[in-house]
């Protein structure tokens, strides 16, 4: 089952609740539906975690965690998720975000050369903000939703393989208890 497969690469759940960043949170974090790994969780925690991992913001992770507190889904699996966008993936994620931002306010994309210092940020940031952050809206939320019934199919699909092979077994079993019930009638006869 899929929940076999993704406990193997959680960490602690006391490590989780007892974290650092976690702390503001309160009695929150200790909620035990934030640790589940159900299918509706699973799925929930790739819908809050992708969301946020396409807001150009710091601290998406943060964000993730609470949101994932709120909504009450799996808080590593969301918290995870926002490292899809990691320094080598910011720039074309957020450049393709913007790309969505202009094209849906019908504005023409401006040809920026990036340099990692202060005032470019703040002098382009005034200049493309509002279509980034537009498109980073549109990108994140159908994301999370491609993700939440991504993991929703895919989740049922394993399930239902699994109940199948145990069907299977089990038919297999009883055929073959009642072949040897036979095979010992016949030899008693």
């Amino acid at each position: 089952m899929p929940r076999r497969i993704i406990k193997r690469y959680l960490p602690d759940p006391q490590k989780i609740r007892d974290h650092k960043c976690l702390r503001c949170l309160g009695p929150l974090r200790h909620d035990p539906n934030i640790l589940h790994l159900n299918r509706h969780s699973v799925s929930g925690a790739f819908a809050v975690g992708l969301f946020f991992a396409f807001w150009p913001v710091p601290l998406q992770m943060l964000l993730a965690a609470i949101g994932a507190i709120l909504v009450r889904v799996n808080l590593p699996i969301s918290v995870t998720l926002v490292w899809i966008t990691n320094p080598i993936t910011i720039p074309p994620i957020f450049y393709f975000s913007y790309l969505v931002g202009t094209w849906v306010l019908g504005t023409p994309a401006l040809g920026v050369e990036f340099e990692f210092t202060a005032e470019w940020i703040a002098q382009e940031l005034s200049l493309i903000w509002k279509p980034l952050f537009l498109g980073s809206l549109i990108c994140g939320t159908v994301s999370a939703a491609t993700g939440y019934i991504t993991i929703q199919i895919v989740w049922r699909r394993l399930v239902q393989r699994s109940w199948d092979r145990r069907c299977r077994r089990r038919r297999a079993a009883r055929r073959k208890d009642a072949a040897d019930a036979f095979q010992a009638e016949v030899e008693k006869d």
